[in-house]
């Protein structure tokens, strides 16, 4: 009988190696066939050069971004972002007493368009970048590619765990570079039509979040109910239009702890004479067969066709997807991203302050992260300022956004 215990051990060792074999192997597969490894063989640079990096020096920082929305309870609105603009900027010691106009500078340029309480921090960058070209005292093309580059590493700086923030810098370099205008011997036409190429992607950002409302009308039906989670700007948008052509429909929100995102939402929401209902995070799968469908934002879309989301995404689309009910991404280009994660630790944390109402000891740790990865198999479309998309097509486009 111990004999036969034994054997049976190891066989069943056998087959458990081949499947961690075969699993490496596919991921390996499923690497070579993605964006990064295409553009990066190309340039002849090693593979996962971005991804593997460390994204910032202290470990335990917490992201600008959640800093400066826990700071004040995460409502977003006009005095909030006034707030949090007086929180980052630093007084400048360059300004004389006698009003000597200051030098140009991209964080304080960045940080007056973060004013705007609807533009979303990657096209504030993006007007940043083409303030830069407007401001640039270069006098050859090879000047202003340089402090284009240098001012896309400042702003990135700014938040190195804002996937946003990166994928919208290195985007618009590309678009306003790759141009006949870097051919002409005048170098102020030159300039001229960067300039040009600029102002058009910070438009084309900017009416992004209207395109996919429109884009999503079509799948919102009368007497349906949606799942949302977060407080997403352009899923806002998506319904708030919905409701604006007159459709019949109520919303489910989770509260979206520990910021109370969810609870925002549902104030907007009904602020839109919207039937919302408020959930606890935890009470998804008891809801989930009131649901038509799930609607989400996205902090990124990466290469799989997958998306990094508020924590919790990752679970909402695994009951979803167990109960049948699809799941939608809304998400603006410029939040695609050369990144392939494999899974959910590998990728750069964003982590936040979480509150839990009582003392914790010491020796409790607590899981900071913001924000998950869910896999493309999870999810059914993405509507995006390019059009509907399903997750497969994500890296096709991703290739033509960057090359």
């Amino acid at each position: 009988m111990d004999f036969l215990e034994r054997a049976t051990e190891t066989h069943l060792r056998r087959i458990f190696s081949r499947k961690q074999l075969k699993r490496k192997k596919n991921l390996k597969s499923m690497w070579r066939r993605s964006a990064s490894f295409i553009l990066d063989r190309s340039s002849n640079s090693p593979p996962m050069a971005d991804t593997t990096q460390t994204p910032f020096q202290n470990p335990d920082a917490i992201s600008a971004y959640y800093q400066t929305r826990a700071a004040h309870h995460g409502v977003i609105t006009s005095d909030w972002l006034a707030q949090a603009q007086a929180a980052v900027e630093q007084p400048d010691s360059s300004v004389s007493d006698l009003g000597a106009e200051r030098s140009f500078n991209v964080i304080d340029e960045f940080n007056g368009w973060r004013k705007q309480p609807d533009l979303a921090e990657a096209v504030a960058a993006i007007r940043a970048m083409a303030a830069v070209i407007r401001a640039s005292e270069a006098t050859t093309m090879m000047e202003l590619e340089i402090e284009l580059k240098k001012a896309s590493d400042t702003l990135k700086s700014w938040d190195k765990t804002s996937i946003s923030l990166t994928a919208g810098c290195d985007l618009f370099i590309r678009y306003v570079t790759r141009t006949s205008a870097l051919e002409y011997e005048d170098f102020n036409s030159a300039k001229s039509r960067l300039l040009e190429r600029a102002e058009k992607f910070g438009e084309i950002s900017c009416k992004a979040r209207k395109i996919i409302a429109m884009l999503s009308q079509d799948f919102i039906f009368d007497g349906c109910t949606v799942l949302v989670h977060g407080l997403s700007r352009v899923v806002l948008e998506v319904l708030k239009t919905a409701a604006q052509n007159n459709k019949l429909f109520r919303v489910l929100c989770t509260e979206g702890r520990p910021d109370g995102t969810g609870v925002l939402l549902s104030n907007e929401l009904s602020k839109l004479d919207i039937p919302v209902k408020l959930l606890l995070d935890s009470a998804v799968a008891y809801s989930m067969d009131e649901v038509d469908m799930v609607f989400v934002g996205a902090d990124g879309v990466v290469e799989s066709g997958g998306i990094i989301n508020m924590m919790g995404t990752y679970q909402i689309a695994l009951v979803a997807h167990s109960m049948n009910k699809p799941v939608y991404v809304a998400a603006e280009s410029y939040k695609f991203a050369r990144l392939y994660p494999l899974d959910q630790k590998d990728m750069a944390p964003a982590l936040r302050p979480i509150e839990f109402g009582v003392k914790i000891p010491a020796k409790v740790e607590v899981e900071r992260s913001a924000r998950d990865y869910t896999p493309p198999q999870y999810l059914t479309l993405l509507f995006t300022d390019l059009g509907v998309l399903s997750p497969s097509v994500v890296s096709d486009e991703l290739i033509q956004l960057y090359l």
